[in-house]
């Protein structure tokens, strides 16, 4: 089957954002008195959504209590309203692999876990708004990926088939979302993977960047 759309992971696809995320969660952590987290450490926190990376943020020898991690989202939400796309950058090969995509004709989509109210205005203050024709946050359905909703989801707003999707991300949420979805599952190897390296066998190819997925993909179109 021809693709009929592409839809694409937020943080560690398109953006590096874990500058921004490192100086919310370590203002959320001098807030409660807490020590800091290395930038090495919110990496690999990153990829299950807000709600999970404060947890992992706090998070040292026990599980922290359900009033510490509630209290700890309400900070990290403020703090992150502030930080958000102050650093951010998109990825090498992320400016051009979209122009290509917009070129070709295909509706194009974001599907990221980060809740709605910080991903519109972060593709806003990153230029990348105008490519896209649907966006699906975190808190756009009732499950996150690695739940295929998301994908499906898209997919509906865009009118298109799942099984004619290309789903481009950077972590086996990615690769479970878009299997259950019916879609096809293409990772890059410089993002956000939870301590796990990424491996070309887990889907169904392995891209340097958004470009060379946009000259692997062609074939395709």
């Amino acid at each position: 089957m021809k693709l009929q759309s592409v839809t694409f992971d937020l943080d560690g696809t398109l953006l590096d954002t874990a500058l921004d995320l490192t100086v919310a969660c370590n203002r959320m952590l001098a807030e409660m008195g807490l020590p800091d987290r290395s930038e090495t450490e919110i990496r690999r926190f990153v990829g299950k959504g807000m709600a999970v990376l404060v947890e992992r943020c706090l998070t040292w020898d026990a599980a922290p209590e359900v009033a510490l991690v509630e209290e700890g989202i309400a900070i990290f939400r403020r703090c992150y309203g502030e930080e958000n796309g102050r650093f951010a950058q998109p990825y090498p090969g992320v400016l051009e692999g979209l122009q290509a995509w917009r070129e070709s004709g295909l509706p194009l989509a974001v599907v990221t876990n980060k809740p709605m109210a910080f991903t519109l205005p972060l593709l806003e203050q990153t230029g990348l708004a105008g490519y896209f024709q649907v966006v699906v946050g975190g808190d756009s359905t009732p499950c996150k990926k690695p739940h295929p909703e998301p994908l499906l989801h898209a997919c509906r707003q865009l009118g298109v088939t799942p099984a004619a999707n290309l789903h481009i991300g950077d972590s086996e949420n990615d690769v479970l979302a878009a299997r259950a979805a019916g879609s096809l599952a293409w990772l890059v190897p410089y993002g956000y993977t939870e301590g796990e390296p990424v491996d070309s066998a887990d889907c169904d190819a392995l891209v340097s960047d958004l470009l060379a997925a946009w000259r692997q993909a062609r074939s395709l179109i």
